[in-house]
């Protein structure tokens, strides 16, 4: 049926054509989506309580500048950092500015309190003394690291966003709608519901994501303009995110021409003639164009897990291009008589099993992504499955195809041509047994004790390159401005004690006389004056301190920062529980809406701290960091666990890796199971099977165990090597064990044999190791980090596995292979 087929070369182009005429035209729908809700767990509940929490306390999406300004910090830099703070106002998608401008100072006179809070007073009026001003903010335990670092040389604006609303009903709909559809609730309305809102979520996304960017551009054109007055950085989850769509995209083009170009470089190599070089490239861009055409048509999104498969097609589809075409021209060698048809088809006969084997190993390590919870990481694995089917029927239609047409001549150099490496690793695998597998069991203790030290952690900081602008601003905030990442713990209360009027929080009394120099019975609200209790407060207050003083936070804020000044005020005398009632009910709501309503909740009796991580901290844990709260919260403080929750981007993002290192690591043993099975079907030999797989996985356990050792932290994307170098690497298992067993059956010695295989197989090996090695490596020189790590580590992978394959392989062929074939 194969040769009826093929014998219409014409016909199948012309068929092949016609779906990349459709391709190109559903390419133009092709996305990147690098956008942080895609790498966040859906059925989360973090997740879920976080949106709630940010939804009560009216929380919304923020960035930070530094502004450090070039001269002396005078009336005239002041100045100059209004003018820049009113631009950033008048933008108007900003919702508000908190900095030194808009910070409200009050320790500047010695008027009563409340005239102080009704007739506030800034660093801008003229009546204020700079001096005076810088000391009372630096000492401020509400804007010290936060809006001005302590030295008072680095100025912090923060610049919160308006909410999309539409936007967050989408979210907040899909999130009741998940709930149903795990409690199995979900009715078919409610099923078409879900449908409608993940097609509306998707528009509100992609529009959210050209904002940001805009915003983002925005905001680096202001600093432009500003930068002959102060050296200012941008950073904050919202430009992050943008930042790393921005790198992305760029890798995605020039890495993707990057490989292109040294698969061309390594085809001219092996072939060394022109036609020979650019039918496997049509055939390879094919493959590419009818793939990217074909997410276009599904409106599948490339995300920043997936975003190198353009990459991993062309390397996985060249090896299995050059496989066929070392074959075919040692088939023209041996059978120069055959017609050209029959030439294909006994090469495609020759080597459909071997290839076809190999992409299923490799889709087998590929669709362990799909055990993960993270939707990202479940469609990558789909992608390259899809690829992989692609390039596989395009290697056995269109590449005979084109070869039917074009009648490349095979010249005698490439005939007779041997690869010297070939033959020093057969040398070695004939004659030094003792070393082979000495040096194989040193790769595994290794690799075993790398794994044992295996960690995962999510550091935006350490995701981009130092000499960026992203980097630049992360580090000035971490050091200077107390930190990056956003963490926050919940406290809940239960029970509000009744207080009478003579109760205090720390022994004040009542007197009509007091530091409001009014009655205090007059000025209370009935809603809030039994609410702040001496239980309440001293928690806030404990659990406050104790988490300044863990190294890895730096800024800290909850209702304790707005206590330390009214007492402060108070000439440091403790204030009164209905003191503190009397005042909050007293504060203008513009005050208690932006320093005291985003910290405690009376309505649902609780309480918010909010801290931020120094994410560039080099031995920072993140997940001991939060194991460590929780365990302090629970035995230091004998809170119970519904008495508070920790939430916050650190938590979701500390989830997202854990379920990525639990469903990767923990299926990579399902990953060897199924490509053994695969091999005892092929093979049909216990014995083939196992020496088979072993040199694979040792590749695969070392590179992991390289990680582990090096100290290296995996990320989203570096956690995915170990089945991805699994997949690719067995196929060469497979080529080789394939002609070994053909081989075998002309009656050789196996030494003999081992050298004929190096020199037919082992060289197509040798190529394509080569092409995806220098293929990943490719990506070392992106200034994304996960990136750079992803391709340097695979390419480590595949040299090992080389290594192996053409040694350790041959070695227990040659002392355990079946002489019966298996």
């Amino acid at each position: 049926m194969y040769k009826n087929i093929i014998s219409f070369p014409k016909i199948i182009i012309l068929v092949i054509s016609i779906i990349v005429l459709s391709s190109l035209y559903f390419a133009k729908d092709f996305k990147l989506d690098a956008s942080a809700d895609t790498l966040l767990l859906e059925n989360d509940p973090d997740l879920k309580y976080l949106r709630e929490i940010n939804k009560r306390y009216g929380s919304e999406d923020f960035f930070i500048l530094t502004y450090e300004p070039k001269g002396p910090t005078d009336k005239n830099s002041i100045l100059e950092l209004e003018q820049f703070t009113k631009k950033i106002n008048e933008l108007p998608w900003v919702s508000k500015t908190i900095s030194v401008i808009n910070a409200p100072l009050l320790q500047s006179s010695d008027e009563p309190l409340i005239d102080r809070i009704q007739n506030l007073k800034f660093i801008t009026n003229s009546e204020i003394d700079l001096d005076t001003a810088l000391s009372e903010l630096t000492k401020s335990s509400v804007y010290k690291n936060l809006i001005i670092s302590p030295d008072a040389k680095t100025f912090g604006i923060v610049v919160y966003l308006k909410d999309n609303i539409e936007y967050l009903k989408k979210i907040s709909e899909k999130s009741v709608l998940l709930t149903l559809q795990q409690s199995g609730k979900l009715k078919d309305l409610e099923i078409q519901k879900l449908h409608r809102v993940n097609i509306d979520l998707d528009k509100f996304k992609k529009e959210q994501g050209q904002l940001i960017s805009k915003y983002n551009q925005t905001i680096k054109n202001l600093i432009k303009d500003q930068n002959q007055f102060a050296t200012i950085r941008l950073s904050g989850i919202p430009m992050i995110a943008d930042d790393m769509i921005s790198f992305i995209k760029k890798d995605i083009v020039i890495f993707g021409f990057g490989v292109f170009a040294f698969i061309i470089f390594i085809l001219w190599t092996i072939f060394r003639d022109f036609k020979w070089v650019a039918l496997p490239l049509i055939n390879c861009f094919v493959s590419i164009i009818i793939m990217v055409g074909f997410l276009g048509a599904l409106d599948w999104k490339v995300t920043v897990i997936s975003s190198n498969f353009i990459a991993l097609m062309l390397i996985l589809t060249i090896s299995m291009n050059i496989h066929y075409l070392v074959r075919y021209m040692q088939n023209k060698n041996e059978h120069s008589e055959v017609s050209l048809t029959d030439l294909i088809v006994k090469t495609s006969s020759n080597i459909f099993y071997p290839i076809f084997y190999a992409v299923l190993t490799t889709i087998c390590a590929f669709m362990s992504l799909i055990f993960s919870d993270i939707k990202p990481v479940i469609d990558f694995g789909w992608m390259m499955t899809y690829g992989l089917l692609v390039s596989f029927a395009l290697s056995f239609l269109l590449l005979p195809s084109l070869i039917l047409i074009f009648k490349p001549q095979v010249s005698t150099n490439i005939k007779e041509s041997k690869s010297k490496f070939a033959e020093i690793l057969a040398y070695i695998s004939t004659k030094f047994s003792s070393s082979i597998y000495v040096f194989s069991t040193i790769l595994f203790v290794f690799s075993i004790y790398g794994i044992s030290k295996l960690k995962v952690e999510n550091s935006f900081i350490n995701y981009f390159s130092s000499k960026t602008e992203i980097y630049k601003g992360m580090k000035n905030i971490d050091e200077k401005l107390g930190g990056t990442t956003p963490l926050e713990i919940i406290l809940k209360f239960k029970n509000t004690s009744v207080v009478n009027n003579e109760d205090d929080f720390l022994g004040s009394n009542s007197k009509e006389d007091d530091y409001l120099g009014e009655a205090k019975q007059k000025l209370y609200d009935d809603k809030y004056k039994y609410w702040f209790t001496r239980d309440k407060i001293e928690k806030i207050i404990s659990v406050h301190k104790y988490l300044e003083k863990n190294p890895d936070i730096g800024k800290v804020l909850s209702f304790s920062s707005i206590l330390d000044i009214a007492e402060s005020l108070n000439k440091n005398k403790p204030l009164g529980s209905l003191e503190m009632g009397v005042l909050y009910n007293k504060l203008p709501e513009d005050i208690k809406k932006n320093i005291i309503n985003p910290y405690i909740s009376i309505d649902n009796d609780e309480a918010r701290i909010t801290m931020r991580v120094l994410d560039s901290k080099p031995d920072l844990r993140r997940k001991e960091l939060i194991e460590k709260i929780n365990y302090d919260l629970q035995n230091k403080f004998s809170f119970k666990e519904d008495e508070y929750k920790i939430t916050g981007v650190l938590v979701i993002f500390n989830n997202l890796l854990q379920s990525l290192f639990d469903s990767q690591i923990k299926t990579l043993g399902i990953v060897m199971l199924g490509i053994f099975l695969m091999f005892l079907i092929l093979f049909k030999s216990l014995i083939y099977s196992l020496i088979g797989t072993i040199p694979n996985f040792i590749a695969a356990f070392f590179v992991l165990g390289f990680i582990g050792a090096l100290n290296i932290p995996l990320d989203m994307m570096t956690i995915t090597i170990a089945a991805i170098t699994i997949g690719i690497a067995v196929d060469n298992s497979i080529h080789y064990i394939f002609r070994f067993r053909e081989e075998m059956k002309n009656n050789k010695t196996k030494n003999e044999i081992i050298y004929i295989c190096h020199h037919s197989v082992g060289k197509a090996i040798i190529s394509t190791s080569v092409t995806i090695v220098f293929g990943f490596s490719i990506l070392g020189l992106s200034n994304f980090i996960p990136t750079i790590y992803f391709g340097l580590f695979t390419g480590l992978a595949m040299i090992t596995a080389l290594i192996l394959v053409l040694t350790l392989l041959p070695r227990l062929l040659i002392q355990f292979a079946p002489k019966n074939n298996g």
